[in-house]
């Protein structure tokens, strides 16, 4: 399946959700929010949000500093 991610087109495995979506990319979900078709998913729905051919992802970590 062709997913927009970040803003570059990736093929990835076919019926993913946005969890193993995450886990495929080795992104700890914890540090992160992820914005599906200009949606922010709650992180509670990661395991149940299908995704489809052609859909844009953003995936925002989260940077601590001082």
């Amino acid at each position: 399946m062709n997913l927009i991610i970040n803003g570059q087109q990736k093929e990835m495995p076919d019926n993913l959700t946005v969890s193993a979506l995450l886990e495929e990319l080795r992104i700890n979900p914890l540090g992160v929010a992820v914005e599906l078709n200009l949606k922010i998913i709650p992180k509670t729905d990661y395991a149940k949000t299908q995704l489809k051919e052609n859909d844009k992802l953003e995936i925002i970590s989260f940077v601590g500093g001082g």
